[in-house]
């Protein structure tokens, strides 16, 4: 019985010896399957610091489609040229004879050069008293209104402030642009300062209505979301060079509805010079005041009817004449011009247009009609600046 007993003592121990053996080598099993499994796996990377400049770009390039890296390379750039314009009224108090500032209205514009000039839309500031202007750094400056031009919706401001804190907008040109190319436009729409909106140019040579009554030709049309407060402000191409001012939207509401107008650049680069010279643009003219579209209509005239030639200009010593009355006291049409070098003149606005290619100085061929019979002469260019 005793050595039945120490058998089982036996088999008991060696059972658990076998069965802690087998556990032990289970764990370890897990224990060597862990760490492969962690060797495996990344770890986590450590915090870092806020990433620089350079390092940002890095970064964001993980994260962003290249279209997208471009187009937030191309605000970053652009926003330092452009700017807020804001505009006031002065009121007296009729009982107190106080004089209070009246806010008139908001709008966008961009920095010309490294002396201050700063370009917005003519309807931007007409009619105010006091315009101000607030760069990309929150800083706001006293504006003066040096030159405007109502009849090609363009204003240059000027403001007082150090060179190194000024930087112009990069300018490129518009005669080579093409329907479909990408456009970024860049103000101040409701007051909410350094909004970007994208689009494409929707349609070239478009013409709209000046503040001054005179069509603005070859304009842009753009899907680029324009709203009231986006006025004066640069249109990009994908470079970033100034394309177009944005004057002006089309819609029903008064809101975006899809079809905005901007200024072509190249008006803008022969506009500005003479804005900041002259305060005005130093036009070329004959010399000859015109009848308007509504008389030479009802007068059933084909062509620009001269009212009157201004003594010792152009068209004065080019023998044009003017609308008279003779002896009887009846009224004789002046002379009716109906073309300039090659190019035919059907009214008031075709010569205006028309001119804007030349300059003061510059002799033209003239053709005219007189007593129903056809002329032509050669004629001196004038300047409005004289």
């Amino acid at each position: 019985m005793k050595n039945v007993f120490r058998f089982l003592v036996w088999a008991v121990l060696i059972g658990l010896g076998f069965f802690a053996g087998i556990s032990w080598k289970n764990t370890d099993s897990l224990a060597v399957d862990s760490s492969e499994r962690n060797a495996a796996m990344p770890t986590a990377a450590p915090a870092t610091a806020v990433p620089t400049s350079g390092d940002r770009q890095v970064a964001l390039a993980g994260k962003m489609t290249p279209s997208e890296l471009h187009t937030i390379n191309l605000f970053e750039a652009a926003t330092p040229s452009v700017a807020f314009i804001t505009t006031t009224n002065y009121r007296r108090d009729y009982w107190t004879r106080n004089v209070t500032e009246i806010p008139r209205g908001t709008g966008s514009a961009f920095v010309w050069d490294k002396q201050g000039h700063i370009i917005t839309n003519y309807h931007v500031i007409k009619g105010a008293d006091r315009a101000q202007v607030t760069l990309a750094d929150q800083s706001t400056w006293d504006a003066e209104l040096i030159g405007a031009a109502p009849e090609k919706d363009l204003a240059v401001l000027k403001i007082d402030i150090p060179a190194e804190q000024l930087q112009p907008i990069p300018v490129g040109t518009s005669e080579d642009l093409r329907v479909g190319q990408s456009v970024y436009a860049i103000g101040n729409p409701f007051g909410l300062d350094q909004t970007l909106t994208t689009g494409i140019i929707s349609a070239l040579g478009r013409e709209i209505n000046s503040v001054g009554g005179v069509p603005i030709k070859d304009v842009i049309q753009t899907d680029a979301a324009i709203n009231p407060g986006n006025s004066g402000g640069p249109l990009l191409d994908s470079s970033g060079r100034l394309i177009g001012v944005n004057t002006a939207i089309y819609s029903p509401s008064g809101a975006y509805a899809g079809i905005g107008f901007s200024i072509p650049v190249d008006v803008v680069s022969w506009v500005v010079p003479d804005l900041i010279k002259f305060g005005k643009i130093n036009r070329p003219v004959l010399g000859v005041e015109l009848a308007d579209n509504q008389i030479a209509s009802r007068l059933n005239v084909e062509g620009v009817l001269i009212i009157n030639v201004v003594p010792n200009g152009g068209a004065a010593e080019a023998g044009l004449r003017g609308t008279r009355r003779d002896r009887s006291g009846r009224w004789e049409l002046g002379d009716i011009i109906t073309g300039i070098d090659d190019q035919n003149i059907s009214s008031r606005s075709d010569l205006i247009l028309l001119l804007e290619k030349y300059r003061a100085g510059d002799t033209v061929k003239v053709y005219f009609t007189r007593d129903e019979e056809e002329y032509e002469t050669e004629l001196t260019l004038g300047s409005t600046s004289r």
